[in-house]
């Protein structure tokens, strides 16, 4: 509830109209049984033409403002609940971009896009529902009760009664179904990682042929919420089933107390219409509001889990309010790794054990090591996607935790392991780095990469189409695109992370030669797991189970680093082999 006050407040002048709105719309509607009993009294006293033309008129003219109130106020309710979805899934978004990758695995990216999408449209629909068939229900309950007892006290006690049953009814009937729906949404969440592991991992599941394993899976996830939704549902047909037991009893209940009063002339036919009318209007709206009441235990779960992200504390996040002023001269030591220790928050042991290196401007850094060995770790510490467990990590000088992530990732270009292109043009792609980049620098960085030739081969050149994820282009030109849009933005340290590996030899050669001009004036770390990629490097530093098993270049480590060494021998013998 608080979340939705709280995104409502900055919407409340749209909320009060539209409230007042609704209820101007149900008052209207109250008062037209009254004025259609009073046509049908004075038809049956045999009144004359000009007073019935008169009610007949304020029928009119009552049915007309209740129609427009209607209309305005469902209009603005609709824009309402749309504005409020608006700001919660931009706060989700925004929130998600804070969120380090430790914080996506506590809640899942399946479950973050349930949240954003499926969540909010719930509560989108349990904030119109609520508007116009709960908010109305005590104006219309005071009202006819009021209109009621006006006509006869013994009508409107009876009234009363119903109302009250049905209101216990749905109070009963809400508790029991509120834990099916906390259920829903859990359900919810593994049927969409299921079936977000079937999309994106359908080339897995055909290469092993696994199409009925993974049909079992789906329809245990569908049935599993099928199931529930039913009981659920359930909920529903047994109150709509009571509910109009409850309106038909009141009705046979009116007949039959009623006859004898027309009969001695304390009411009149038109007053029983009148009363049956307030009635049937007051249970329509009560029905309404419960199987709006019904659905609120869910929308109250999607807040919750809504508030859950959004309230959520972020693993890594800015410990400063200013950046560090950047002295003019620069310095030699762009990072510098600073008896630098790592352990993920989940696990009993260090994934890294006091690193100690520095990577120099217009030198090349590499990083090898075995598989498990910590390497792509390192990046990540660099990018502080984790922050270290105990040391530093230094740019120019100052811890990167005393400066925004901002600034920090502003002399960083990154190339990851596994290239991921945006959906778009080429040209989009590598401004990504760069807005402001022009056609020309972009042509020298796909050069660089050695993208160049390849794209100049596509009729559209750098506006080519890019399919998301860059699907329509092999493995080797999105790393290419990769390193060029790394490129573009001309960093003071670039980091390749096994960044080499979809390339041929003859292109990895090629890219390194021109990398080496290209970056002379900025640091550059490579982590590889191909020696052929580093043996030129300055230095090179090998990691062994999280430790540093040597530094130095590649001739020194060959003389002096066991791991080193049976790595080169390892891969010349495979080279030999091939």
């Amino acid at each position: 509830m608080k979340l939705i006050l709280q995104f409502l407040r900055p919407h409340w002048k749209l909320f009060i109209v539209t409230v007042l709105l609704l209820i101007l719309d149900v008052i209207g509607a109250l008062f037209i049984p009254t004025l259609a009993a009073q046509m049908l009294n004075l038809g049956t006293s045999g009144s004359s033409f000009t007073t019935l033309w008169h009610t007949g008129v304020q029928m009119a003219i009552v049915s007309l403002i209740s129609g427009v109130c209607a209309i305005l106020g469902g209009y603005a309710c609709a824009a309402l609940a749309a504005r409020v979805g608006k700001d919660m899934r931009i706060a989700i978004y925004k929130k998600s971009l804070k969120l380090s990758v430790y914080d996506f695995r506590q809640f899942g990216t399946a479950s973050i896009t349930t949240r954003t999408v499926s969540d909010i449209n719930t509560i989108q629909m349990a904030l119109t529902s609520t508007i116009q068939m709960i908010l109305p229900v005590p104006v219309i309950c005071i009202v006819a009760l009021v209109l009621c007892f006006q006509l006869d006290v013994e009508m409107g006690c009876i009234l009363l009664a119903v109302m009250l049953a049905v209101l216990i009814l749905a109070y009963g009937i809400m508790r029991s179904a509120a834990p099916l729906f906390k259920k829903l949404q859990k359900l919810l969440d593994k049927m969409s990682i299921v079936l977000l592991e079937n999309i994106t991992g359908v080339r897995v599941v055909r290469a092993f042929n696994n199409e009925t394993r993974e049909q079992k899976r789906m329809n245990t996830a569908f049935s599993n919420y099928a199931e529930t939704s039913i009981k659920a549902n359930r909920r529903f047909a047994n109150l709509d089933g009571l509910s109009f037991f409850f309106i038909n009893l009141f009705v046979v209940i009116v007949y039959w107390i009623c006859g004898s009063e027309i009969n001695t002339g304390n009411l009149q036919i038109g007053d029983i219409t009148a009363v049956i009318e307030y009635a049937l209007m007051v249970m329509f709206f009560l029905m309404m509001a419960q199987m709006v009441i019904l659905t609120l235990p869910r929308a109250l779960e999607c807040c919750d889990r809504i508030q859950a992200v959004l309230t959520h504390t972020p693993e890594i996040r800015d410990l400063v309010k200013e950046n560090p002023k950047e002295e003019a001269g620069k310095k030699d030591a762009v990072l510098s790794f600073k008896d630098v220790s790592f352990r993920f928050a989940d696990a009993e042991e260090n994934t890294l054990n006091h690193l100690n290196f520095e990577c120099r401007r217009g030198e090349t850094t590499a990083i090898i090591g075995g598989t498990g060995s910590g390497k792509s770790t390192v990046a990540s510490l660099i990018l502080r996607f984790h922050d270290v467990t105990n040391g530093a990590i230094c740019l120019n000088g100052t811890d990167i935790r005393n400066m925004k992530q901002s600034f920090l990732r502003d002399h960083l270009a990154y190339v990851q392991q596994k290239a991921w292109l945006f959906s778009g043009t080429i040209a989009s792609n590598l401004r990504y780095s760069n807005k402001n980049a022009t056609e020309k620098e972009l042509m020298h960085a796909a050069n660089v990469a050695q993208a160049g030739e390849f794209i100049n081969s596509l009729p559209e050149g750098l506006n080519s189409f890019v399919a998301q994820g860059g699907t329509n282009f092999s493995g080797g030109q999105k790393q290419r695109l990769s390193i060029a849009r790394a490129l573009v933005k001309k960093p003071e340290l670039y980091i390749f992370d096994d960044s080499f590996s979809a390339l041929d030899f003859k292109t990895d050669a090629a890219l390194r030669k021109a990398l080496a001009a290209e970056t002379k004036d900025a640091a550059v770390l490579i982590i590889a797991q191909r020696v052929s990629t580093i043996r030129n490097a300055n230095q090179i530093v090998v990691l062994h189970e999280g430790e540093m098993a040597g530094i130095g270049t590649h001739e020194e480590l060959l003389e002096n680093c066991p791991v080193y060494r049976e790595i080169y021998e390892s891969q010349t013998k495979e080279a030999q082999e091939a």
